[in-house]
């Protein structure tokens, strides 16, 4: 890549699910990639891959803790992003939304650099709006266990358009859907990385409430393409903005779906709702259509497809593990 073009970029979070695809995407447009991560929920097998790369470099490191780096944008996806694993440390997945963001918007501020977020559907909380859109204020619970998460984003974005006002930044915020694709954690407890491991196994499958709950559901090279296109759009296109598949599908459905698509004869095993889960999430992604020229290309069924490969080695290197252990 020519020197004009090439920039140096950070990935806060780069050893997740979503930032190890964002990073593999920027190192492979030829840009200098910076991977910070604490490793938390993020894993270096994520980024094994690129570490011969010489356009790339890892970085342990928590954002909650000031960083002292030259780039030019920045992309902030450092944040547990599952129930499971945000609610263990819920003081600490505040934090790193809140404090993260101050930190890394003062980085961005004293560098000059461009600052995406990735912030999430979950500002939404259990929506009286449907499909969502970007002028809805949400229905948030501040004081639930999901909380931490879903005010700590809603916080993360005040911070963002607040240094927009007064700083002048340039920055970007996607509230990202549900998505779904290899590297995710098998053990997230998430629906889709459940349904599969579950499946595999040849367990129940968990559904909770009476399954008629709905998701939308994402594939990850769409939404990596998604993000490219709002960090390299127009300085006026701040955001927020909707990035997701608009395409509904019902919990008991997407359960079915996985199940036979990996050949298991696992049962429904209905559950309680978990407090203040969303009953619907849709996304309108009607702006992202209009400035970002974006819409999912990849249908449910072929990203499932593509997603079950992973979930079937991922079951037989933790099987290994724990024979292993075993001996």
């Amino acid at each position: 890549m020519k020197e004009m073009y090439r920039k140096r970029i950070l990935v806060t979070g780069g050893a997740g699910f979503l930032g190890s695809h964002l990073c593999e995407r920027l190192v492979a447009l030829g840009h200098d990639v910076l991977c910070a991560d604490n490793f938390y929920t993020g894993t270096k097998d994520n980024i094994a891959h690129l570490l011969d790369c010489q356009n790339f470099e890892v970085m342990r490191h928590d954002i909650t803790f000031p960083l002292y780096v030259e780039v030019d944008q920045i992309y902030n996806l450092a944040c547990p992003a599952s129930p499971v694993h945000y609610q263990l440390d819920p003081v600490q997945t505040t934090k790193t939304s809140v404090h993260g963001a101050i930190n890394m918007l003062g980085l961005a501020k004293r560098v000059k650099a461009r600052i995406f977020q990735a912030s999430s559907s979950e500002v939404y909380g259990d929506a009286r709006v449907h499909p969502q859109r970007e002028d809805y204020w949400g229905h948030v619970n501040p004081i639930g266990p999901r909380s931490c998460y879903d005010e700590g984003k809603r916080c993360a974005e005040t911070l963002f358009v607040d240094y927009r006002r007064q700083h002048g930044l340039s920055i970007k915020i996607a509230r990202i859907f549900n998505t779904y694709g290899p590297r995710m954690h098998p053990d997230d407890g998430r629906v889709v990385s459940n349904f599969f491991m579950q499946a595999l196994r040849g367990e129940p499958i968990t559904v909770y409430g009476n399954g008629s709950q709905t998701r939308s559901f994402c594939y990850v090279d769409d939404m990596i393409d998604a993000f490219v296109r709002l960090m390299e759009s127009a300085d006026e296109v701040t955001g927020p903005i909707n990035l997701g598949n608009p395409f509904e599908v019902s919990m008991l459905d997407i359960a079915r779906q996985i199940s036979e698509l990996v050949g298991s004869n696992s049962e429904i095993a209905f559950r309680p709702l978990p407090t203040d889960d969303p009953w619907h999430r849709q996304p309108d992604v009607a702006l992202a259509r209009d400035l970002l020229d974006w819409k999912p290309r990849i249908g449910l069924a072929e990203g499932l497809l593509r997603t079950a490969d992973y979930f079937r080695r991922a079951r037989r290197q933790i099987s290994d593990l724990q024979s292993a252990a075993a001996l």
